[in-house]
């Protein structure tokens, strides 16, 4: 066996037969498996992949156990010596699978690779990050990183265009392709992380563990983003937060999650005041494009410690 793909869904089940079909449309022949591991959806996911893809490998959990615990148990009982980690948001384009086994084929250091994420009109979606630390948070929060974006000191990829083949420090889990044997050495997703970051902690262990993550923008993916929480975008912010706060603690202690904390709560500060001058001025803007005002008011609020729901209790 080549490639075990995994899915994890939780009532996207629409989308989660679209992915199926894009995915078979595009295995080109090439020897896999496919598992669909189900959180308690509620939609009648479990009978319409029956119905509609009987080889499929189907793992129904009885409750919702997160993303990482979810791909955990289809890769304990997978046998690919590749395994591809794909959202049920995120549809495979032309010859892509094969690209990412090829590059992975092409670089035996490489423990991960990913592909370049598209936008549902086809515009270049970000997928490639720095891992966060203190210090980082505390570059983005005086606006250190933003002014210097090729630094490789306190720069990111946010002014590369996703364009060539490039070691990265963590690829986002919406598409991923693992080395089996990487995966021994490194051991599986941590269960504390219950959505986001687990991707971003198990890429900086196979960097220990002496493996590259690697990203080509020979694959292409379609990723919707968010398909199954944004009927819960409150919880969906706040374990955004929470495992991010979790990754930080993890690897950085107690200290560094206090830089972290006030380092957040500077950038906040800065840019809602930043944003109040400008509207005194008659200026409308965004700081940044991907938070509004009211979004850094809710960051504020969650490091100073006002902090609602989560999609998982503690």
């Amino acid at each position: 066996m080549t490639i075990s793909v995994i899915i994890v869904s939780y009532n996207t089940c629409a989308m989660t037969l679209t992915c199926l079909r894009t995915l078979y449309e595009n295995l080109g022949g090439m020897s896999a498996e496919v598992w669909v591991v189900d959180n308690a959806s509620s939609d009648d996911s479990v009978t319409a992949i029956q119905r509609d893809f009987p080889d499929v490998h189907i793992i129904a959990n009885d409750t919702n156990r997160g993303f990482g615990a979810a791909n955990n148990r289809a890769i304990q009982r997978s046998t690919g010596d590749y395994l591809l980690l794909l959202n049920s948001d995120a549809f495979i384009k032309l010859r892509s699978i094969q690209a990412l086994v090829a590059c992975m084929q092409d670089n035996p250091s490489a423990g991960v690779v990913g592909p370049k994420l598209l936008n549902e009109d086809g515009s270049l979606q970000r997928s490639c990050y720095r891992y966060p630390t203190p210090f980082r948070a505390l570059c983005e929060s005086l606006f250190i990183t933003a002014s210097f974006p090729r630094s490789k000191l306190v720069g990111d990829y946010r002014a590369w265009p996703h364009d060539s083949e490039l070691p990265v420090d963590f690829v986002i889990g919406a598409c991923m392709l693992v080395r089996r044997s990487a995966l021994a050495q490194v051991g599986l997703f941590d269960e504390r992380f219950f959505l986001y970051a687990e991707e971003t902690d198990w890429c900086l262990r196979f960097h220990k563990a002496g493996w590259k993550i690697l990203f080509t923008p020979q694959a292409e993916v379609v990723h919707l983003i968010q398909g199954s929480g944004k009927a819960q975008s409150e919880r969906v912010f706040n374990e955004f937060r929470h495992a991010n706060e979790t990754f930080i603690n993890k690897h950085y202690g107690a200290p560094g999650l206090w830089l972290y904390r006030v380092s957040q709560i500077i950038g906040a500060g800065a840019r809602l005041v930043l944003l109040g001058t400008l509207g005194l001025l008659g200026v409308t803007r965004r700081i940044d494009p991907h938070h509004s005002a009211a979004e850094w008011r809710r960051i504020l609020s969650w490091n100073l410690g006002f902090r609602g729901p989560r999609l998982r209790s503690p």
